[in-house]
C-alpha cells in the first residue's frame, strides 16, 4: 500500500505539472506522514542530512569551472587543434568536431555546454566548407552527449551521491567508454563522408599542428590536472574541482584574457543559480530514496526477480528499456536520482558491478538527450544552429543509431567500464 501511494502521488503531481523536485519531496513527505512514524522535526533533519553528502561538494566547483571555461576561448583553441590534426581527412571537419567535443567535455562535464561551445563555432565553418547544416547539427548534437560520460561528468557525481559510490572510480570508468563512443562516431562519419563525397581540409603541415596544439595546451592541461591529481593521490575529487576553478579562472582572466573582469560576476551568478537548482533537486530526490529504503521497496522487487529466476542480463535489458522510456519525459539528473536508488540494490543482489551500472545509466541518459520530446540537446542545437526543432530532430535521429549500438556494447561488455578502474585503483572491495 505504501509503495502504491508513493508512486501514484509522485506521478500524479508530475502529470499536474508540478516541478520534479517538488514532486519528489512532496510525495515523500506525504508518504511519511500517512505511513511513517517520523515527526516533522525528524523529517526536516532528514532533509538536511540527505543533502549533507561529501560527494556533492564538488558540484558547485565543477559548475563554476565549466562556466569559466565556456566563457573563455578554450573551445575555439581546442577546435583549431582538432581541425589541424584531423581536418585533412575525408569529412575531416566533422571528425574534428567530434574530437573537439571529447576534449571540451573533459573540461566542462556538461552536455549542453559542449553543444553550445563547439556547435556555435564549427557549424558555420562546416556549412561554408560544403557540409549541409542538417549534417553538421546532427553530428554535434550527438557528439555533445559525451559531456555527461567523459569525466568530470556531473551526472556521474550525482549517481555517486545517490548510490554512495566512488566518484574517482566512476570518473575513471567513463574514460574508455567515452573514447570508444567518440571513435564510433568518427568512424561512422568517415564512412558516410566517402559515400557522400564530403570535403576535406588542406593539410597545413606540422608547424600549424604544433602551433595550434600550443594554443590549446592550457585547456587540455586541465584534463591532466583533474584526472592526474585524483589518481595520483594528490587530491580528492572535491579538491580537484576546487583546483579546476582556480585554474580555469587564471586561464580565462590572465592567460587567454577572453573573459573580461566585468563579466566575472555574471559567470559566478549563473553558476550559483545552476548549483541551487541542482542541489534542490538532489536533496528532494535523496529524501525520496530514503523513503524507498525505509519501506524496503527495492529489496522486495529484487527478491521477487530472483525468485522468478531472472538472470542479470535480463534485468539489464529491462532496466535499459525503462531508462529509455524515462528519457522521453525527464532530464538526466532527475532520472538518475529517481531510478538509481531503485535499481542499485537490485543490481547488487544480482552481482552487477555498481560502476558498470552507473556507466550504463549514463549512456541511457546520453540517448535521452537527443530524442524527443524533452531531449535537451535538441533544444540547445535548435538555438545554436538557428533551425526549427523538427529539423534538428530529423538531423539527430540517424546518428542516434550509433548511440544505441554503443549502449548494447556497454551493457553486455562490462570490462569496458571496469577495466581502467580495476587496473589503476585496484579491484573494488
Amino acid at each position: 500500500m505504501t509503495t502504491v501511494f508513493l508512486f501514484v502521488t509522485l506521478f500524479s503531481l508530475l502529470l499536474l505539472g508540478v516541478p520534479i523536485a517538488v514532486g519528489l519531496g512532496l510525495s515523500s513527505v506525504l508518504t511519511i506522514l500517512f505511513f511513517g512514524h517520523e515527526s516533522m522535526a525528524a523529517l526536516a533533519a532528514k532533509f538536511f542530512q540527505t543533502a549533507n553528502v561529501s560527494a556533492l561538494l564538488c558540484v558547485p566547483f565543477f559548475v563554476l569551472a565549466s562556466n569559466l571555461m565556456t566563457s573563455g576561448g578554450v573551445a575555439r583553441r581546442m577546435i583549431d587543434f582538432t581541425i589541424a590534426a584531423l581536418g585533412h581527412l575525408r569529412g575531416g571537419l566533422a571528425i574534428a568536431s567530434v574530437m573537439a567535443c571529447m576534449l571540451f567535455a573533459a573540461v566542462s562535464g556538461s552536455s549542453p555546454a559542449t553543444v553550445i561551445a563547439v556547435g556555435s563555432i564549427v557549424i558555420t565553418g562546416m556549412v561554408e566548407a560544403g557540409y549541409s547544416k542538417k549534417f553538421a547539427a546532427g553530428v554535434i548534437c550527438n557528439a555533445g552527449t559525451l559531456g555527461i560520460l567523459v569525466p568530470p561528468s556531473l551526472i556521474l557525481v550525482i549517481y555517486a551521491a545517490a548510490t554512495d559510490s566512488s566518484v574517482g572510480r566512476l570518473f575513471m570508468a567513463g574514460i574508455l567508454p567515452g573514447i570508444v563512443l567518440g571513435l564510433m562516431l568518427m568512424g561512422t562519419i568517415w564512412v558516410v563522408a566517402w559515400k557522400l563525397d564530403l570535403p576535406r581540409q588542406p593539410w597545413n603541415g606540422f608547424k600549424w599542428l604544433f602551433t595550434s596544439a600550443h594554443r590549446a595546451a592550457w585547456g587540455i592541461m586541465l584534463i591532466g590536472i583533474i584526472l592526474g591529481g585524483i589518481y595520483g593521490g594528490i587530491f580528492t575529487p572535491t579538491e580537484a574541482a576546487a583546483v579546476a576553478v582556480v585554474y580555469a579562472g587564471v586561464v580565462a582572466l590572465f592567460v587567454h584574457r577572453d573573459l573580461p573582469f566585468r563579466d566575472l560576476p555574471k559567470v559566478i551568478l549563473s553558476s550559483g543559480r545552476m548549483t541551487v537548482m541542482l542541489m534542490f533537486i538532489i536533496s528532494n530526490a535523496l529524501l525520496f530514496a530514503y523513503v524507498l529504503t525505509t519501506q524496503q521497496i527495492p529489496q522486495v522487487i529484487a527478491q521477487q526477480m530472483l525468485s522468478a529466476g531472472m538472470a542479470p542480463w535480463q534485468f539489464l535489458l529491462i532496466m535499459n528499456l525503462v531508462l529509455l522510456l524515462a528519457g522521453n519525459f525527464m532530464d538526466p539528473s532527475s532520472i538518475v536520482l529517481i531510478l538509481a536508488p531503485i535499481v542499485f540494490p537490485i543490481a547488487m543482489k544480482m552481482g552487477i558491478d555498481p560502476i558498470h551500472l552507473g556507466i550504463i545509466m549514463v549512456v541511457n541518459m546520453e540517448i535521452g538527450l537527443v530524442h524527443p520530446p524533452v531531449g535537451l540537446n535538441l533544444f540547445v542545437m535548435s538555438g545554436v544552429a538557428n533551425m526549427t526543432l523538427g529539423d534538428v530532430v530529423k538531423s539527430a535521429l540517424p546518428w542516434l543509431v550509433v548511440l544505441l549500438v554503443f549502449l548494447v556494447v556497454v551493457t553486455f561488455v562490462p570490462l569496458l567500464s571496469t577495466t581502467l578502474p580495476d587496473l589503476v585503483l585496484g579491484p573494488a572491495t
